[in-house]
């Protein structure tokens, strides 16, 4: 009688290849979220003849460390 008993765990994946992942989602999303986050800092300087606390690059790497994860736990 053939025995179709599989004593092998399925493996986790990578956390090299999770953190490679990760970091390509991130730079995707805040190369997307910099012209926004830009814009948004000139309307705002503009409007208010002040500067922001954050500064574009801040903004938009807080939006991608916001965004990002919210994909990976979907």
């Amino acid at each position: 009688m053939t025995d179709f008993t599989n004593n092998s765990q399925s493996e986790p994946r990578s956390t090299n290849a999770a953190k490679r992942e990760y970091g390509a989602y991130f730079a995707i999303i805040f190369m997307a979220c910099l012209p926004l986050a830009l814009f948004t800092w000139i309307l705002f300087t503009a409007r208010n003849f002040r500067l922001p606390e954050k500064d574009p690059v801040q903004a938009a790497w807080s939006q991608a460390g916001i965004i990002t994860p919210m994909i990976f736990n979907a």
